[in-house]
């Protein structure tokens, strides 16, 4: 009962963390809806792959080393928004967009939305966060007793989820799966109906990325801004 109680919370660990709106998502967005589900899908493992990249990085600590670089962590939040934006001007070209007029079939496509969504996601502070944070409480061995955590004690005991199994992390990332695949398929079911939703879904992918650009930049300058300045003091001072 245990094993399954940890696969399934990590199915929804996995989902909550892929699920929620973000560039990540409005990537898969773009690629599923004029280039079709298998670009989609494609698209969403070249996240997934960064979370398994951030997954063995947790495993060796090597993760943690971002919270003692200030200077490591703002660079990286700043190549990230440099990239939201690079690829939300990529989107806006694409409002015009039809998928009448896209061969779905093209390799070179197909694999750019990989690249796209590996960089992005390399490069996302957010999902660093998550493995500095809930990532690496997964990780670690141990028990959590979910209804009582949850301050039900009626049902104390009946839900008890073994972190750091393997149960918990093949349920984390299929759930990710589960969601880059079924992620695509909805919204390919839906361009089926509405020829629309190909540049409105491009748009609403160009305002998401760049959106989180800007907040990723302002974030790096705010990151940087103090270690830069002390480091100039220093110097001033030396």
């Amino acid at each position: 009962m245990t094993v399954l109680a940890s696969l399934l919370a990590g199915v929804v660990f996995g989902l909550a963390l892929a699920a929620p709106p973000g560039p990540m998502n409005a990537v898969i967005a773009e690629e599923s809806v004029l280039r079709g589900w298998t670009a989609g899908v494609r698209a969403g493992l070249g996240a997934a792959t960064a979370d398994a990249i951030f997954f063995v990085l947790a495993l060796v600590g090597a993760v943690g080393v971002l919270n003692r670089a200030p200077m490591l962590k703002g660079a990286m939040v700043g190549v990230g928004g440099l990239l939201m934006l690079y690829y939300a001007y990529g989107a806006a070209r694409e409002v015009r967009g039809s998928f009448l007029g896209v061969d779905t079939g093209v390799a070179d496509e197909e694999s750019a939305g990989f690249r796209k969504a590996l960089a992005l996601a390399l490069a996302n502070p957010y999902q660093v966060l998550f493995w500095l944070t809930v990532g690496v409480g997964l990780l670690e061995p141990g028990r959590i007793d979910v209804f009582a955590v949850a301050e039900v004690t009626a049902l104390a005991g009946a839900l008890v989820v073994e972190t750091g199994s393997p149960a918990l992390v093949v349920g984390f990332f299929g759930g990710i799966g589960l969601w880059v695949t079924g992620f695509p398929g909805a919204l390919v079911a839906a361009r089926g109906r509405v020829e629309a939703l190909a540049p409105v879904v491009a748009a609403l992918s160009a305002l998401l990325l760049a959106g989180f650009g800007v907040v990723f930049l302002a974030d790096a300058a705010g990151t940087l801004a103090p270690v830069v300045g002390e480091a100039a003091a220093t110097l001033v001072a030396g």
